[in-house]
């Protein structure tokens, strides 16, 4: 059987568990794309359980940016103790300020013909929402409408819903047994449920992972080319604005701040003015820094033919590099006791490429 008509018949299995037979049973429609489905009280109960940690939450949050025809999509995260925040951003269909609360109840989902088939199953937009507020301190539509994309805050307590400990570590890639590119190796940890995703989807959306301030940055210069910057002047409100496009029309540190926080990013006002003043780097999406190939955002492009008289590397390239060093370097720091006392330093040349590192040599 190929694999579209097994994910076909497996849609069919889907409507038939739900429903009981061969139509899927609505109980009501509440537009936009919208329903909520007839399901039995049991399996309403069992849905709490579809999360089972952070990862759960970053994979539906992402399925429900794409079954919402989002293009790109933004993760922005942080971790302060036991709290974990994470914040989605999109640029898909957007939903309408009446649903903000209803995609959170159970048995919401969005219509059988916009659903998918993935790795992790069917899935339709809204679907787990339900599951992830049931498992989370928080869980807030802070700003979306029809047409002008979502941005979604969710709160973890991690001493309740757990997580990898480490979440630092990128995966490694690799050869499936068909030869496509795939993740091999490496905890199962954000980073890598956002890579996996990202390398499923691809090129059809664009997965970004980072701080809040990154995001911030990266939403800035992705969005760019997309704005005419003389309609800005007639904007009453940047409610008017699709999500993204509102952080790149801020003018100053104190609006870009004010934007942020209602999207639920939270950012400093110092923050906001590194922001502006380019000292907090776009970042490239996750599958380009997974292959460490060339992305664009914004209008950075690689030229490989600008200079032919030797090596010529991008600064993001470079800083990606120093990260990847100074990560490898904790081998030797953990066997001889020494620590870095700053950034391995990296020098191109014609053809040489020369790294140093610094050592605190402490007591």
């Amino acid at each position: 059987m190929s694999t579209t008509s097994q994910k076909h018949t497996d849609l069919l299995d889907f409507v038939e568990t739900l429903s009981g037979d061969k139509t899927l049973r609505v109980e009501e429609n509440l537009g936009e794309g919208f329903v909520r489905l007839r399901v039995a009280e049991a399996e309403r109960r069992q849905a709490k359980h579809d999360i089972r940690c952070s990862e759960d939450v970053i994979v539906e949050m992402l399925r429900n940016s794409r079954d919402a025809g989002a293009r790109h999509i933004y993760v922005a995260t942080t971790r302060d103790k036991d709290l974990r925040t994470i914040v989605i951003l999109d640029d898909g269909q957007g939903i309408p300020d009446y649903m903000h609360k209803k995609v959170f109840d159970a048995r919401v989902t969005s219509k059988l013909e916009s659903m998918h088939m993935d790795r992790w199953g069917v899935h339709g937009r809204g679907m787990a929402l339900y599951s992830i507020k049931e498992n989370s301190t928080e869980a807030h539509v802070m700003s979306s409408d029809v047409g002008k994309g979502s941005s979604i805050r969710i709160v973890t307590d991690t001493s309740q819903l757990s997580e990898r400990a480490d979440q630092s570590t990128w995966p490694q890639m690799g050869l499936d047994d068909e030869g496509n590119q795939s993740v091999i190796r490496g905890p199962h940890n954000i980073v890598r449920t956002c890579c996996e995703f990202a390398l499923e989807e691809r090129p059809h959306v664009a997965v970004y992972l980072g701080s809040p301030a990154e995001i911030v940055a990266t939403i800035r210069a992705r969005v760019r080319p997309e704005i005419d910057d003389s309609e800005l002047l007639f904007i009453d409100s940047f409610e008017a604005l699709p999500v993204l496009h509102r952080l790149y029309a801020a003018a100053d540190a104190v609006d870009l701040q004010e934007v942020a926080q209602s999207l639920g990013l939270d950012i400093s006002e110092r923050t906001a003015h590194r922001i502006l003043a380019h000292q907090i780097k776009p970042q490239r999406s996750v599958v380009a820094q997974l292959t460490h190939s060339a992305d664009t955002v914004g209008n950075h492009e690689i030229d490989l033919l600008k200079d032919r008289r030797g090596l010529k590397i991008s600064n993001d390239d470079l800083d990606d590099f120093s990260r990847l060093l100074e990560r490898d370097f904790e081998l030797i720091a953990s066997r001889y006791y020494v620590s870095l006392a700053g950034q391995p330093k990296i020098r191109v040349s014609k053809n040489r490429i020369s790294v140093s590192f610094e050592i605190d040599k402490g007591d």
